[in-house]
Parts: C-alpha cells; structure tokens; sequence
C-alpha cells in the first residue's frame, strides 16, 4: 500500500504470523517533477514497476526463509528486460505480423494500423487471462483483490475489518490494469495516424513512440479518477474497470487481514508524519 510519503508490505509467513516491512518514498516522491504533467505519468510507471518487485522479493523471502534482493543495478535491469518483454510482445509483435500480410491482404495503412491495434488488445487480453490460470499468479490476483476492497471500503469510509471490507467491489478506477487497457488505446489512435511506413520505422515508432502514449495515457487515467462523478465520464471509465476482472480475484478473509494490515501500517505512519 502506497501513500503520499509512506509504502508498507504485508505479508503471511508460513507460520501465519503477518510481516509488515514499510519504507518512507524518497527520491522522485520527493521532488517536484511527480507534479509535472505528462513526464509524471513516465516517472511514476518506472518507480512502480522497481517497487512491485522489490516486494514481491521480499514476499518471496519471507515464504522461503531466503534473503535475496534485488536492488541497485540489478533491480534496473530486471526492469529493463521486463520493458523489453512487454514492449517486444505488444508492441513490436503486432506491428511485424500486419507489416507482413498488409500488402498481400491489400489493405490500406489506416486499416492496417486498426488491424494492428486490434491484434494488440487480443494479445494483451489473452496473456492476462493465461497467466491468471497459473495457481501462484491467481494467487496474486486475490490479493490484488483484497487491495482494491480495502481501499474502496477506507474511501467510503467503512470499518476496515475482513468482513466488512469483502463486502466491496474488485474494481477500483486508479487500478494499473485499466492503464494497460488506456495505452492500448492510445496506441491504436496515435499509430492509426502515421500514413505508410517500412517494416523499420513501423517498428522503431512503436518503440520511440511509446514514451508519449505512456505520458498521454497516465493523464487521461487521471482525469477519468478525478471526475467520476460526472455520468459520461462513468461510461468512459467502464472499460477500463472491467478489464480489472482479469487481474483481480475475490479474496478469502485472511488475505483481506493482510490487505488491512499494510493499508493500517501505511496510514498510520501518513498521520504521524502530519
């Protein structure tokens, strides 16, 4: 659970006993380029991804009794070869297979890029919905769960016990897989744009071009949280809060425990720091 100044983990040994491991946010959260607009969406991603897995080292750790970390430049290129991944895969996958059978099917780029951006949301789509069969990454997602039901229960202002917090929706509107769904989006608009282009710089604008639709797709995120008590909006926000259903699982009580835990954790040390 992240705040304004503060993070806390909580995690079950195997004995039952919840760790909580919390950190004060230094660097980026304490400058002012977290405030700057577009290049904020980029700053934040990038931080987000090194955090989620430190912590899920350290969650690995208290399971295994291990104390591996993954830190300085080893934590940097673990993120690097995640990006490459993702960017490979989504990105640079879709864009050769359409460059390949654009002239034989005849089409135009416009149509192209569509087609493109159609192969992209199938990719992303399915790769969330097979690793969500996988027993341990289920697993992640009833916890991933238990996080927005504690956050959905504090912002409305319920007890934060396990019971009552179940009792709150999965999806919450400034969840990272409803961004996942935004920047597919965006890449189809922006990519449906550029006209003809070789196999080269169809596949380098995938790449240079992503920076942006990152920045332009964090903004549109947060307008959308920020303005959700306007109905469009709301209808606007749908899609992204359903594709949370892929990423997200009901949890049991004792996962919603941990949950409370870290958020508690979290909030406490927020209070005292004023």
């Amino acid at each position: 659970m992240r705040g304004s100044h503060y993070l806390s983990a909580a995690v079950r040994d195997p004995s039952g006993k919840i760790i909580v491991q919390s950190e004060k946010l230094g660097g980026i959260y304490a400058s002012s380029i977290v405030k700057i607009p577009f290049l904020r969406g980029l700053v934040i991603l990038w931080d987000a991804i090194g955090l989620g897995t430190k912590y899920l080292t350290f969650s690995a750790n208290v399971q295994t009794g291990e104390d591996e970390k993954i830190e300085g430049p080893a934590l940097t290129i673990t993120v690097l070869i995640s990006f490459a991944i993702g960017i490979g895969l989504f990105f640079l996958a879709p864009a050769a297979i359409v460059q390949l059978f654009q002239h034989w099917l005849t089409i135009n780029s416009f149509v192209g890029n569509l087609i493109e951006g159609l192969i992209r949301l199938v990719f992303v789509i399915g790769y969330m919905w097979a690793v969500g069969k996988m027993p341990d990454i289920h697993r992640v997602f009833m916890y991933h769960g238990s996080e927005h039901k504690t956050i959905n229960a504090f912002e409305s202002g319920s007890e934060l016990t396990p019971e009552k917090v179940s009792l709150f929706s999965l999806q919450h509107p400034r969840c990272g897989t409803g961004f996942v769904l935004i920047v597919v989006v965006f890449s189809v608009i922006i990519f449906a744009l550029l006209g003809p282009l070789s196999i080269f710089w169809r596949l380098a604008t995938r790449v240079l071009l992503l920076p942006i639709i990152i920045m332009l797709s964090y903004e549109y995120m947060r307008f959308l949280a920020n303005h959700l008590d306007n109905s469009f909006i709301r209808i606007l926000e749908a899609p992204n809060l359903a594709m949370q259903r892929l990423t997200t699982a009901e949890p049991t009580l004792e996962m919603l425990e941990v949950a409370i835990t870290a958020f508690k954790s979290m909030y406490d040390q927020e209070n005292a720091a004023g």
